[in-house]
């Protein structure tokens, strides 16, 4: 009797202490998934707004004709896409920094790198710029059709003041993420988002300007957001992360330049990895049609792409801040949260998109032959968007994590030794044109985030924390030394 008491006060205790777990384990999955929301929410709703200024733009320029739309297609996907994988590669490096020093509470180092990025970022542009002076010579060079060289010619002169406007966007975005305060981006980006429509309507449809109507639109819709988060950083939306312009800015700039480069060589490699899809689509028969069914696709797939590289900020910067607050347990459960949430939503528009079909070409052309080619490919649409769930959450967590180096090493393998090698075997070789090439860059995806995997989940989380610490510490007594010998 005595012994079956104690069974049932040891069962009790036993249970008691499970509910216990069970409540300490809702109440801190409830509070990551609030920290997660408050960053991904705003960043999921800035890059739908963003991404969605260019399709406006795609969709008013494609109903001025089919040659446009190819053209359009053709510099936003590989010119522009180019030049903002690097711009806003190199802008990464401000994820790791201010992500790691702000959870540490060194807040005064914020602005200090925002300044310097500003400045790297400046003369990385001027760089880029006779690539899109010269943009029409190049693509003839590379094999593309004259016509749609031609007019993309055109079309990239009007995308220099967009390609400046990266600066300001992509830093800033960065520097108030990390603080959690991109609550403004997405205020801004809505407005901006509103007034590109209306513009485009007008000065397209009402007006009939062309490309130059819709290009003006672009422009402003680019520009505004920009301004707007300057004044918010600068007129006191940051008080402890902002201390004013300083001279320290132009010191002290190969750490950063340093990754920087590795940041743009990680996401370069991977923004650059669909831009070699369409310039090998380019070559096929029937390039016109080929071109706008994969642009209006892979437009599609951007979309979706932006809830995912929202959860890649969440990713980034809650793996920086717990790092440098000294964390490796919320570091891995910040990890977990967001790479489940993200692949539950991925999985959910893996199955709408795979019986919509080709339904949502008709968005962006009439043109019979492109809406079906768009329905040939819409199964592969679907499993690259269940793919997106995963991968850019997991190099989330590597530029949080200031991994950006071997990332880098990751993707030439995965994408540039697998995935286009087999993409050119299946399209050309075997006769499957555009499937058989999006066959192959699925492949290198898959393998890539496979990679990412192994490599979150056998890292020593607790030797990261000290990476971290060493880092700031590092970055602290330069700073320490600076401001006594200015003052």
């Amino acid at each position: 009797m005595e012994g079956e008491i104690k069974e049932k006060l040891l069962n009790n205790h036993q249970n008691q202490d499970q509910e216990t777990e069970e409540v300490q384990f809702k109440d801190k999955l409830w509070t990551e998934t609030k920290k997660m929301w408050i960053v991904a929410g705003p960043a999921i709703f800035t890059r739908f707004s963003t991404f969605g200024i260019n399709v406006i733009s795609q969709a008013f320029i494609g109903h001025i004709g089919s040659t446009e739309l190819a053209a359009y297609s053709l510099v936003f996907t590989v010119l522009l896409r180019f030049g903002n994988g690097i711009l806003l590669g190199m802008a990464s490096a401000l994820e790791t920094l201010c992500g790691q020093s702000f959870g540490a509470k060194q807040y005064h180092m914020l602005g200090v790198y925002l300044q310097r990025s500003w400045i790297v970022l400046t003369i990385c542009t001027l760089f880029l710029l006779p690539l899109f002076i010269f943009t029409a010579p190049i693509l003839r060079a590379l094999g593309q059709d004259s016509d749609i060289a031609e007019v993309s010619g055109k079309i990239s002169l009007w995308l220099i003041p967009v390609v400046f406007s990266f600066i300001l966007s992509f830093t800033c975005q960065m520097f108030l993420q990390a603080q959690s305060k991109n609550m403004i981006i997405a205020y801004l980006a809505a407005f901006s988002l509103t007034i590109h429509v209306t513009l485009s309507w007008l000065l397209t449809v009402k007006y009939q300007f062309g490309i130059p109507g819709a290009m003006t639109s672009t422009i402003l819709a680019y520009w505004i957001p920009n301004l707007g988060q300057l004044m918010f950083v600068t007129c006191g939306g940051c008080r402890d992360t902002w201390k004013g312009f300083s001279f320290l800015a132009f010191k002290d700039l190969l750490p950063i330049i340093k990754l920087s480069l590795s940041s743009g060589a990680m996401l370069c490699l991977e923004l650059w990895y669909n831009t070699v899809l369409v310039l090998l689509t380019g070559k096929m028969a029937e390039a016109e049609v080929a071109i706008d069914a994969l642009a209006i696709c892979l437009s599609i797939n951007g979309w979706e792409m932006m809830i995912s590289l929202g959860f890649y900020a969440a990713a980034s910067v809650r793996v920086a801040n717990e790092l440098g607050r000294g964390s490796s347990k919320a570091a891995k459960f910040s990890i977990m949260t967001t790479v489940l949430t993200s692949f539950t939503i991925g999985f959910s528009l893996f199955v709408v998109f795979l019986f919509l079909k080709g339904q949502l070409a008709y968005v962006f052309t009439e043109n019979g032959k492109v809406v079906d080619a768009v329905a040939d490919l819409s199964p592969l649409l679907a499993f690259s968007i269940l793919l997106n769930s995963i991968q850019p959450v997991l190099s989330g967590v590597a530029v949080g994590a200031g991994w950006q180096s071997v990332v880098a090493y990751v993707n030439i393998a995965c994408y540039y030794l697998i995935g286009i090698p087999v993409g050119v075997v299946l399209g050309y070789v075997f006769g499957m044109q555009v499937k058989g090439v999006w066959i192959g860059m699925l492949f290198g995806t898959f393998t890539q985030t496979i990679a990412l995997i192994i490599i979150t989940y056998k890292t020593d989380w607790d030797k990261q924390v000290n990476v971290a610490r060493n880092r700031i510490n590092k970055w602290y007594v330069r700073e320490s030394e600076k401001n006594t010998q200015v003052a």
